[in-house]
């Protein structure tokens, strides 16, 4: 899908004018503070969620104004994009990872916030429980800890001559420690030396992969995040040129050159993130909803990839794939 084409889905508007708004009072204004880089990918899964709404009867422009945000920057910088969001006074907010959530949730006030893709939101402070979240948040939670486990068993089956892995990670973020723990933990029965790299930034990212790439064998794990999420372009060619075996969490990676991708179908929780959004529209409250855990997972490989960094994965690994680029 085109940007253009995507504009074209949300109604052509990304703001909400002064003169629009006095003009149609009775609209339902719907916020949504994604935090990632915009990417196809992204907009792809924005689509999925307002496709999902119009299904459910809100229609941009004419029942209902969306205003998209993207992460641009650090927590710092996003803080007055954040401001601004609220200034219009949305009636409901879609908010997209945890990095995000964290700006939005001081700032958020009584605003009814819906998280998509926030991993681990109790071990977060963002909700009380699962099953009773309190306040004004809920949502559909992201990927758990022990997905982090999987990762590192997928890769080594994908490259079964893997010894060492790297995992990139934001070592301040409390879902990410404890996705670490469960690679480090998942390693021995492996049989792979794991390591994890804190990053903030592409410097610190390009740095921990062209040390990691010196030695033979190696393979990496792109834990989800705004900053892997920033930067999944470098990433990506990173491996690509190092002639690294890489995973990551969602299939956009796969699709803009990322090796495989095993996680949650994104696409599928953004539009059950807009059934939340629609319910609230209608009057139910954020505390009334239970947090919702992921349903459904893909398996993804990109043979191109493969074939670039001298990889042949096993035919039989290939049929248990959701998907195959070929």
């Amino acid at each position: 899908m085109r940007r253009r084409e995507f504009i074209g889905l949300l109604g052509g508007a990304a703001t909400w004018p002064v003169a629009a708004r006095a003009q149609q009072g009775g609209m339902r204004k719907i916020g949504m503070l994604m935090g990632a880089a915009p990417s196809l990918f992204g907009e792809i899964y924005l689509a999925a969620f307002s496709k999902r709404l119009e299904e459910l009867g809100w229609i941009n422009g004419r029942n209902a104004r969306t205003d998209v945000r993207w992460w641009t920057g650090g927590p710092d910088q996003m803080r007055p994009v954040v401001a601004d969001l609220l200034a219009a006074s949305p009636d409901v907010i879609m908010v997209f990872s945890n990095l995000a959530l964290a700006v939005l949730k001081p700032m958020a006030g009584k605003v009814p916030v819906v998280f998509v893709g926030v991993g681990d939101p109790v071990g977060d402070g963002f909700v009380a429980s699962l099953a009773h979240p309190g306040a004004n948040i809920t949502g559909l939670a992201g990927t758990d800890a022990p997905m982090a486990g999987k990762w590192l068993e997928v890769l080594k089956e994908t490259a079964p001559h893997l010894a060492r892995a790297m995992a990139i990670v934001h070592l301040e973020t409390p879902a990410h420690q404890a996705m670490w723990n469960a690679i480090r933990d998942a390693a021995p029965r492996l049989g792979v030396e794991v390591t994890a790299a804190g990053v903030h930034d592409a410097t610190e990212i390009e740095r921990a992969m062209g040390s990691f790439a010196a030695k033979e064998n190696g393979g990496i794990i792109v834990l989800p995040h705004a900053v892997t999420w920033a930067n999944g372009d470098l990433i990506i060619a990173l491996a690509l040129r190092h002639r690294m075996p890489a995973i990551y969490a969602t299939e956009g990676s796969v699709t803009a050159g990322g090796l495989v991708s095993y996680g949650l179908d994104f696409a599928h929780s953004f539009r059950q993130t807009a059934e939340y959004v629609d319910r609230i529209l209608r009057g139910a409250k954020p505390a009334e909803l239970p947090v919702q855990q992921p349903s459904k997972f893909k398996l993804t490989f990109n043979l191109k990839t493969a074939k670039a960094i001298g990889l042949n994965i096993a035919p039989t690994l290939l049929n248990r794939a959701d998907e195959v680029i070929e």
